[in-house]
């Protein structure tokens, strides 16, 4: 289910890649070493799909407009019945974490009603731990499985790139119950949470 992904989208991924990160890029290849769960606060697949779509940022997104165009996009997106839908490919830069970007695959769960109840599936849970197996076993660098409520704690490791001090927003999604759940069935990989979070 691919977002539109043109020559556009890539040069504005380049524009914030050195505007935020500080690096200059001829590519938007990333590394990938952190797993970002999210949901959609938008109960329909459809109506996330086209908020992402576009290579432009929606304008009512005011609170991050400010750091530039470049709409939002995932790599991964989950249905409510657990459908997992492939946005983009893995190793290009999606904008979806203040911070880590550079550094992350994001994967958006369709729901969090009012972007703030706890309402995904346990469908939405399942297919998380086998997207998250699938994508440790083809990228071994990947080394944290965050929520995007816990990116503020990933600040003081290597990982954060962030030069603007005052872009930050505050985020709920998808939530502690979900963020264990998802932990709990890929335990084995032995992924870390952000530092100071249990």
């Amino acid at each position: 289910m691919p977002i539109d992904f043109g020559e556009k989208r890539v040069e504005m991924t380049k524009e914030y890649i050195q505007t935020h990160y500080g690096k200059r890029v001829s590519d938007i290849k990333i590394d990938p070493k952190i797993i970002v769960l999210h949901w959609t606060a938008i109960d329909d697949l459809n109506s996330s799909y086209e908020r992402l779509r576009p290579e432009e940022l929606v304008s009512d997104r005011i609170d991050i407009v400010k750091a530039g165009a470049l709409n939002v996009s995932t790599h991964f997106m989950i249905d409510r019945d657990g459908t997992i839908y492939r946005l983009m490919p893995e190793d290009m830069m999606a904008r979806h974490v203040i911070g880590l970007n550079y550094w992350s695959i994001g994967v958006e769960n369709i729901g969090g009603k009012d972007n703030k109840e706890e309402d995904l599936t346990a469908e939405q849970v399942e297919a998380n731990i086998e997207l998250v197996k699938y994508l440790k076993e083809r990228f071994p660098k990947i080394r944290y499985l965050i929520g995007h409520h816990e990116y503020r704690a990933m600040e003081d490791t290597l990982l954060w790139l962030e030069k603007d001090d005052g872009y930050r927003t505050v985020k709920s999604d998808p939530g502690p119950k979900f963020m264990s759940e998802v932990r709990a069935g890929v335990e084995g990989l032995r992924l870390k949470t952000p530092p100071g979070m249990h």
